[in-house]
């Protein structure tokens, strides 16, 4: 009894693919409205369907927002308006297999992927800078080599296994030794620029590469679903916890032009909050001289003080590109208030104001100085909240006022170690108001050491995994 083929849906119409690409959109952060995917529609309208690259460009301006979105909008198109529909490689690999399987011996086991073959077509695309053929082969090497299973379809297709196994940044010498011999590059002079150039294509074609593995699992799980969890998202919106590096990196680059943001969203605030409430009784005695009708409300005037911020940074473990990173943030919204103190700790506390201060020359290495310069662990490297809050509570505590605003930045886990509950309270008395930033989602917080939980009872403690909820918080949690 033969198999039964599976079902495939049918290409979508270009209507349902742009909706469906703001949908992805969307979910990633982005702020696009009815007017602007209206727009959208339009733009595709008037550059057609014919030219590919036309359609990216026109959607691109129509939908964004920003450069720093570019990345992301890339590779949700790629998805949503891919290349080819994928029934051509889904025959040609089904045909493959077929070829394959009636070329072996009976019992014999299955044939290894020629892999040496698909390098030396990638050699020969690299030197000649072939677009078409690179993305031709992008498709050969994932349906040969990245699909988990036995057999070419199966629903799983993995960039890495393909990328791991052709392993393209070998290639460089052979391109290299194959663009002199065409007498595309000079021996010794142009030597860098023609590495850096390869280099350039060997990074563009492992792009190719992910971006072919994502639409393979795309027909099979759906578009919505791998362009929503498939993509990475925009550095502000990438988890504190899981960034690496590059993108923690790639975050404080952010820092300026969402500070910049936020100051706006904050200065407006103020300006609101000057006009004051309704003044009922004056306003109603005003009202007799024009027949009771409260034509000019009268305002009770107030004048807005700029608050008094103080963070508690823990600076230990996965937590501390948090901690950096909002030091660096406030830093940048100096402006916004009469006075910023900054302290960080690991199971010691010690003031790092000055040190975040010349941080605004040298992002990067703000983590390694305070480690440096301050003294921040006792006889052990791990957090201990309790010691921390206690130092704080007995060294520091003259700073706040009535007009101090503390955020503690940390995910709560004490290491079972005394929490010091008594402290934290005496800091939320002396405060206007505590806030406690938690990077860990909520559902961990009565999970192993974390006292997340007994923290919540005495401060508002809210989850702050990204950028975005960070500059939120900001904005919404300060008074004006």
């Amino acid at each position: 009894m033969s198999a039964r083929p599976e079902a495939r849906p049918e290409p979508a119409a270009p209507g349902d693919r742009v909706t469906g690409l703001v949908r992805a959109l969307r979910a990633h952060g982005f702020g696009i409205g009815t007017g602007e995917t209206v727009d959208a529609g339009l733009a595709l309208a008037a550059v057609g369907f014919e030219d590919r690259e036309r359609m990216r460009e026109a959607l691109a301006a129509t939908l964004l927002h920003g450069a720093g979105q570019r990345r992301v909008f890339d590779r949700v198109f790629d998805l949503y308006f891919p290349l080819v529909d994928g029934r051509e490689e889904d025959t040609r690999d089904a045909q493959n297999a077929r070829d394959a399987h009636d070329a072996r011996e009976p019992g014999a086991p299955p044939s290894a992927p020629d892999v040496a073959a698909l390098r030396d077509r990638l050699a020969a695309a690299l030197a000649a800078g072939d677009d078409a053929a690179l993305n031709l082969l992008a498709g050969d090497a994932v349906g040969a080599l990245g699909g988990f299973g036995a057999t070419p379809g199966s629903d799983g297709w993995s960039s890495y296994r393909t990328l791991s196994r052709l392993r393209p940044e070998t290639l460089l010498a052979r391109v290299r030794a194959m663009l002199r011999d065409a007498g595309a590059a000079e021996p010794e002079f142009a030597d860098r620029l023609t590495d850096d150039e390869i280099r350039r294509r060997i990074e563009e074609f492992r792009e190719r590469v992910r971006t072919e593995a994502r639409r393979r699992v795309a027909l099979r799980q759906g578009r919505d679903r791998v362009a929503r969890r498939a993509v990475e998202a925009t550095p502000d919106r990438v988890d504190f916890l899981l960034a690496g590096r590059d993108q923690l990196d790639e975050l404080r680059r952010t820092v300026r032009p969402l500070a910049r943001r936020l100051a706006t969203r904050l200065a407006a605030r103020r300006r609101r909050a000057a006009r004051g409430e309704i003044d009922l009784r004056r306003t109603l005695r005003r009202s007799l001289s024009t027949g009771g009708v409260p034509v000019r409300p009268v305002l009770r005037r107030r004048r807005p003080g700029r608050p008094e911020l103080v963070l508690l940074c823990d600076v230990s473990g996965s937590v501390a590109g948090f901690a950096h990173f909002t030091m660096l943030l406030v830093q940048a919204l100096h402006d916004q208030f009469s006075r910023v103190r900054v302290f960080a700790f690991v199971n010691r506390l010690d003031e790092v104001t000055d040190l975040v201060a010349r941080g605004r020359a040298d992002p990067a290495g703000l983590g390694e100085r305070i480690l440096a310069e301050a003294t921040l662990t006792g006889w052990h490297g791990q957090s201990d909240y309790g010691t921390a809050l206690g130092e704080f509570a007995e060294r520091y505590v003259d700073v706040l006022g009535p007009r101090s605003v503390v955020f503690v930045l940390g995910d709560a886990r004490t290491n079972r170690s005394d929490p010091n509950l008594p402290a934290l309270k005496l800091i939320a008395d002396r405060a206007r108001r505590v806030y406690w930033l938690n990077p860990e989602q909520p559902a961990l917080w009565f999970t192993g050491d974390s006292v997340a939980h007994a923290y919540a009872e005495l401060v508002e403690m809210r989850p702050c995994r990204n950028a975005a909820q960070l500059a939120e918080l900001i904005g919404r949690l300060l008074p004006v």
